[in-house]
């Protein structure tokens, strides 16, 4: 009887360290199912063009329960608006979740509209479905007529619909020409 409890108490134990192992290979790895160089995706609306997505390095993450994409060494993204006017985004990382059709761009994002105007901010969203972009952290806003800056902002692409959050900032008022008499 007693053999019999030591040699199962000795069973218990080398099972455990291999227990350790065999959870170890069960575990999901996040490898990505493909990995492209100068990575290059457009996004059309009835054969127009309204968007290119382009990085040096894209990871496809589409194997994980909530995919993703990954630009690891920087994105790009141009916006084409109804006149076919360029507006252009720039950031150190990039990643698209595909179920949400969320990009998150990370570092240094950059933004440059067709005329003129210009976000700076640490981390900005674009919503691909509904065609917004905001970011609820710092930003600066410069263009020719108004200077800002704020926390948290959000705007369509063409940026004709804005809603600052907090700012603070300057703005040109042009003054009218008509006097007034009494």
């Amino acid at each position: 009887m007693n053999i019999v409890t030591v040699f199962a108490v000795t069973m218990l134990f080398s099972c455990e360290g291999y227990l350790s192992e065999t959870q170890e290979i069960n575990k999901p790895q996040k490898m990505p199912v493909g990995i492209a160089e100068n990575f290059v995706l457009k996004y059309t609306d009835s054969t127009k063009l309204k968007a290119v997505v382009s990085g040096p390095i894209y990871e496809d993450y589409g194997n994980q329960k909530f995919p993703y994409r990954v630009f690891p060494d920087g994105v790009h993204v141009d916006f084409y608006d109804d006149n076919n006017q360029k507006s252009v985004v720039e950031a150190n990382y990039g990643i698209i979740y595909l179920d949400t059709e969320l990009i998150d761009m990370q570092g240094d994002v950059v933004l440059k509209t067709h005329d003129g105007k210009q976000l700076n901010a640490p981390q900005l969203f674009w919503d691909q479905q509904n065609q917004w972009i905001f970011t609820e952290g710092d930003y600066t806003f410069t263009s020719p007529d108004l200077n800002m800056k704020g926390v948290g902002i959000d705007f369509n692409r063409e940026f004709t619909v804005v809603s600052s959050h907090g700012n603070t900032g300057t703005a040109v008022v042009k003054e009218s020409d008509s006097t007034s008499t009494k």
